[in-house]
């Protein structure tokens, strides 16, 4: 065998690893279902069999089981056991069929028939056409009888994804196209199959995760975290495999080889940084955000101990996937069973890190701005921009945010001044260019909400966590799906909500309307996760930083409101395709990326945030602002050339594959295009807005009323210039984001010239 392509890394290993002793029983069934399923007979279009009895037998999927599933009972192993057999069947299948050969339509064809073996308690299978189809339908039968609906329905989405995802990695291979690395980690979730491992855990350990808990974000992160840590340590152990011997493209270290231009063995230490930072935030969302979802839920006790044995169960199948990993006959792995145990002090040097950040970075933190790569030129602002800013002046002095805001250092937030400097308007006017004035309003109004609660919650709640949350549940009083039923408003942020809500909401259908209230709840609960993440000092992981930067961003919210405005031309099934959530996701990066190279001096010199990509590159890489800078600027190319891609050569696919009508191609190609005015116009705002000029930065933050633009990457407080000198460990000299004083239950007392002057007013 040729020589290795790069020495394996120490592993972050948390968690021992335990060993199921019915895995002799598992390993002798398996074998002969295998057998009885045909899987031993496969062959390919060369007439090469896809598997002999010997290749499966060094696979050795019953000790990968006997690892990863340490507690359940025989006839459980036995049953997980053969679901693998089938996952690395179908693999293997699919690539002898169709990955050598190109074969599209015939790859299509063979996905789109598993489906049909994936059937209701009612529903009769069709006869099998070949061995994955075999295995699935008989697993199925054994399986689904002995779980809930909820979870036969969340378990065949993922049967599903692990299997059409395919696709995916065909096309890559037909175009010699190698995936960006936020494209990679997404859509290795929905095609590496571990969120499908994730259901089976649940099955080994004979408990579900409770229905109402399961769309939490804490669980998802669980299990996306889980997943990434999976694939991309399948990724290390398989390079040589895939990449060198079978000619895939799809392993994150060819990713990071290519993107980064770094060498191989660079690139493979990089992606086991980035497992540690994964199993990190597995750990972090245990400790700390899992006990508060049981108090927000009320989670009753049987409940709370499901989650609990689901969380082990992810932990025993990391740690013995791993094990198994380092010994499979299928895998590159000299020296990789000696690794197992290993405790990797880079790990814990990570961990630290990540938590060390004083914040307040004094020094000069001006960051020059890179080329931006934007092929689409913005829109001319639109007609009614003049009327629009009128009208948000006086409708944010109506809804009281430009008033006094109890609870904040200066009882301020506010004024007409920074209200103009933002010019919420004229970026509503590029981002929805084709507006009547009515609508540019709205959009306005959403835009300066946004931005105002962004701004609110870190002046009024610093540290209070509870206090944001209260909040929060108060602010979802005001989504009624009836469109009407509301209490009276409290405060700003909820009267402007209120009203917001009965201009948007109520002329929406039932379904829009409960699509649109889950983006502002999307954004709403994002505040509070920025706040967790400052207390703790915590510098955040860079994929979770990501995907929840979509959402502090407020980027569903915005195009949604495009989406809604297309009525119900476009089946629902369309927007839920891979195309449409790529189209989605590659736009919102970019324009989250924007803001953050935007916004960085702002941020991290004058407000000592950690929530800024640029800055959350230095801290995992451990470089220079300058690189972290370019490299978030090509991480902007790169998601913008895919999106260029997806309009091009999938779109008109997509089109095709779902026989959709000229009426709705005209939708969705129309849908693209108010797209590239969004990523254009927020670009445009972000050259003209005065906010992130080192000028205006330094005339604000010198002790005066001083602001930012909120859900574009702001914090608006009021802080005298003295508390922002000096930097360093000491809690006494260290200065802190906001103003020290009490908060909480208990201790309004503290703030009551704050109060009186309220009340005064």
């Amino acid at each position: 065998m040729a020589a290795e392509p790069f020495v394996l890394p120490d592993f972050y290993l948390p968690h021992p690893a335990s060993r199921n002793p019915n895995e002799e029983h598992a390993r002798q069934h398996s074998n002969e279902w295998a057998e009885a399923m045909g899987m031993l007979d496969a062959a390919g279009p060369s007439g090469k069999r896809v598997w002999t009895l010997e290749d499966l037998a060094a696979h050795d999927y019953a000790l990968m089981c006997a690892y990863t599933h340490p507690d359940c009972d025989a006839r459980t192993l036995d049953l997980v056991t053969d679901w693998y057999v089938w996952v690395f069947f179908f693999d293997d299948h699919f690539l002898e069929l169709f990955k050598y050969d190109r074969d599209l339509s015939g790859a299509q064809a063979h996905l789109d028939r598993l489906d049909l073996f994936m059937t209701e308690p009612h529903e009769t299978p069709p006869t099998p056409a070949n061995p994955a189809e075999a295995g699935l339908a008989d697993l199925w039968a054994r399986t689904v009888p002995l779980m809930s609906d909820g979870w036969r329905d969340r378990f065949r989405a993922s049967t599903h994804n692990l299997a059409v995802e395919s696709m995916w990695e065909l096309d890559n291979i037909n175009r010699h196209r190698i995936a960006n690395p936020m494209e990679y980690v997404e859509m290795r979730r929905r095609v590496g199959g571990a969120p499908w491992s994730a259901n089976l855990v649940e099955l080994a350990v004979g408990a579900e995760v409770p229905a109402g808990l399961a769309e939490a974000r804490p669980m998802l992160v669980l299990r996306d975290t889980f997943a990434d840590a999976v694939h991309l340590r399948n990724d290390l152990f398989s390079y040589q495999r895939e990449v060198q011997q079978e000619g895939e493209n799809s392993n994150a270290v060819l990713v990071l080889e290519t993107f980064l231009g770094v060498p191989t063995q660079q690139a493979a230490d990089l992606v086991n940084d980035l497992i540690t930072s994964r199993l990190q935030q597995f750990e972090n969302t245990v400790f700390t955000e899992v006990p508060v979802m049981f108090a927000e839920h009320a989670v009753p006790p049987h409940e709370q101990i499901a989650v609990a044995k689901y969380v082990k169960g992810l932990q025993d199948w990391q740690s013995g996937g791993h094990e198994w990993h380092a010994r499979s006959s299928r895998y590159m792995n000299a020296g990789g069973a000696t690794r197992a145990a290993t405790w990797s002090p880079s790990g814990e040097a990570r961990r630290a890190n990540q938590y060390t950040h004083v914040g307040y970075d004094r020094g000069d933190a001006g960051l020059a701005l890179p080329e931006f790569y934007m092929p689409f030129p913005f829109r001319t602002p639109s007609p009614y921009l003049g009327q629009a800013r009128a009208h948000n002046l006086e409708w944010s002095e109506r809804m009281g945010l430009l008033g006094l805001e109890p609870g904040t250092p200066t009882g301020r937030l506010w004024d007409a001044g920074l209200l103009a400097d933002l010019d919420l308007s004229y970026c509503a006017s590029m981002i929805h260019a084709d507006a009547g004035p009515d609508e540019l309003d709205l959009t306005t109004g959403w835009l300066t909400w946004g931005t105002y609660g962004d701004d609110l919650y870190p002046a009024r709640y610093g540290h209070d966590l509870l206090g944001a949350k209260a909040q929060n549940a108060r602010l979802r009083l005001f989504l009624p799906l009836d469109a009407a039923t509301m209490p009276e408003p409290s405060n700003a942020l909820e009267r402007g909500l209120a009203d917001l809500w009965r201009r948007t909401a109520g002329p929406m259908n039932p379904a829009d309307r409960k699509w649109f209230r889950a983006t502002v709840e999307t954004m709403v609960d994002s505040w509070a996760w920025e706040l967790a993440n400052q207390i703790q000092h915590r510098v955040p992981d860079p994929v979770d930083y990501v995907e929840m930067r979509r959402a502090t961003f407020g980027s569903d919210l915005t195009m949604s409101l495009a989406r809604i405005s297309h009525g119900n031309l476009v089946p629902p099934e369309v927007y839920q395709t891979r195309t449409m959530r790529q189209l989605d996701n590659a736009a919102q990066d970019y324009a989250c990326l924007t803001n953050d190279v935007f916004s960085y001096q702002k941020e991290i010199q004058f407000e000592g945030e950690i929530h800024n990509m640029v800055f959350v590159m230095e801290s995992f890489l451990g470089c220079d602002r300058l690189r972290a800078r370019d490299i978030v600027a090509e991480l902007m190319a790169e998601r913008m050339r895919q999106f260029e891609h997806i309009v091009a050569e999938e779109l008109p696919a997509m089109f095709e594959q779902f026989g959709l009508n000229e009426k709705v191609q005209d939708t969705l190609t129309g849908y693209a295009r108010e797209l590239q005015d969004w990523m254009s116009g927020i670009l445009e705002w972000h050259r003209k807005c005065p906010r992130y000029q080192e000028a205006a930065l330094v005339e604000r933050y010198g002790g005066g009323p001083v602001g930012s633009a909120g859900a574009f990457g702001s914090v608006a407080e009021e802080v005298p210039a003295p508390a922002l000198v000096g930097v360093g460990p000491d809690p006494d000299t260290r200065p802190l984001r906001l103003p020290v004083r009490p908060s909480g239950m208990g201790t309004a007392a503290a703030r009551i010239e704050e109060l009186f002057a309220a009340v005064r007013a």
